[in-house]
Order: structure tokens, then sequence, then C-alpha cells
């Protein structure tokens, strides 16, 4: 059975499901999954609907960046730095406990009700579910690998970039993957508290409304964006680890 098959397949399981749950608790609860994608198109064809897209889009593509080009080399630091493990390490684990979404008003107050708090949010989520699979990562590499390159001469430096980066590729896609369902949650969270954009705010607005069938055109407008941004993962998984088969 084809990739393209299965998922197509899945996608119609998900259909028929919705479309049951529609059936059982009528269509003023939960809209039928013709009626959603027909909102949802037409929802596309308009420069409103994008906007909302493109300002989630940009909320979560910046939240997700910032978490990889901190914690990817933190990561990498408390795998293979023992002293730096020995002091990091606690904190990471007392720490990563602590649901991130409640520093969401901590944000509002510090860095203001625009764009910052709002990426800065999602960036810490995100951050240390990257943090702590980059840190496990790093320390999971076979310390033979490590001899070998030294004992051919090579050094520290050189062991970053050609045996500790390429070792620490996969889990970071890996991650990313992980991380990505967390953000758009985050994403749905921070984007409903003042502000007046994003997929959130839609959600939020047609829900106070009473407008059910709108609620659900921007919740699948959310489940799509997610979808697309996983799926990017994956293609740049396969650019920069093609030596991976999955």
């Amino acid at each position: 059975m084809t990739l393209l098959l299965r998922y197509v397949l899945g996608f119609l399981a998900i259909g028929l499901l919705w479309l049951l749950g529609s059936l059982s608790l009528g269509e003023a609860l939960l809209p039928n999954p013709v009626t959603t994608t027909v909102a949802f198109i037409k929802a596309l064809m308009t420069a409103t609907f994008w906007d909302h897209i493109f300002v989630s889009l940009y909320r979560l593509l910046m939240g997700l960046l910032v978490s990889v080009l901190i914690a990817f080399p933190l990561g990498l630091l408390l795998g293979h730095s023992k002293r730096s493990d020995w002091l990091g390490a606690p904190l990471l684990f007392i720490t990563y406990p602590i649901p991130k979404i409640v520093f969401l008003p901590v944000f509002f107050m510090l860095l203001g009700l625009g764009e910052s708090s709002r990426i800065c949010l999602i960036a810490l989520t995100a951050g240390y579910q990257l943090l702590v699979i980059m840190r496990a990562s790093a320390l999971s590499i076979d310390p033979s690998y490590e001899k070998a390159f030294f004992s051919m001469g090579g050094t520290k430096w050189q062991a970053v970039r050609y045996v500790y980066i390429p070792a620490a590729l996969p889990e970071l896609f890996t991650a990313l993957k992980v991380a990505t369902g967390t953000a758009i949650a985050v994403l749905f969270l921070a984007e409903s508290f003042a502000t007046t954009t994003g997929l959130g705010f839609l959600i939020m607005d047609a829900w106070g409304m009473g407008d059910t069938l709108a609620m659900f055109v921007a919740i699948l407008g959310m489940s799509v964006l997610g979808l697309a941004v996983y799926a990017s993962v994956g293609v740049l998984e396969k650019a920069f680890c093609p030596w991976i088969k999955r």
C-alpha cells in the first residue's frame, strides 16, 4: 500500500468519524465535515482569512525557530559537557514540569501585548521539549565513536561539526515534530487573549458569538496549519538527514 493511499484512507477515516459525531450530536453542535469543508474553501477565497493564517504561521514559525536556536546548542552542551550538565540538568528538570502557559500574563507585563510575548511563550514551551530530547540524544552517543575520532587527531570543534551535530540532527527533527503539536496548542491559547488576529482569535470569537460553523472552519484552518508545518519538518529531515530511512 502506497504512502499516499494510506494517508487518503486516514483522512477518510477521520471524516467518517466526524460525520458520525455530527449525526449523533446534531449540526448545531458539530457541523458535518462536508459543510465545514465547503465553508473552509470559501473562507480561503477571502483575503481576511489568509491574513489570520499568515499571522498565526508567523507566530508559530518564529517561536519554533527561537526554540531551535537556543535549545539545540544548549542540549548538545549539556549532553557533551559533564560540568555543564552537572550544573544545568537539575535546573532543567526542576523547571520542566511547570506549565509554561501560566507565564503568558508575565510576558504580557514584561513585553507588552504584541507579537514578542506570544512568540516567547511558544519558544519557551517548545524549547523545553527540544532541550530535554537534545540532551538525551547527546548522552546516548556511543563513547567509542568519540574516542575513535579523537584518536585520529580530531579536535573538539571538529567533533562538534562532524560527530555531535550530525548525530543529533535526526533527534532534532523528531523533537520538532513533537514540539509542533504542543506549539499549536500554545498558539491557540496565546491568540485567545488580548488580540484581534490569528486563527485562535477566530475560534474564540466565533465561539463567543455562537457561530459553530465559523468556529470549526477556524479549527480546521489551525489543524491544516499544524499539518503543513509538521510535513515541512519531515521534508527538512529528508534534506538534512538523507541517511535516515523512515
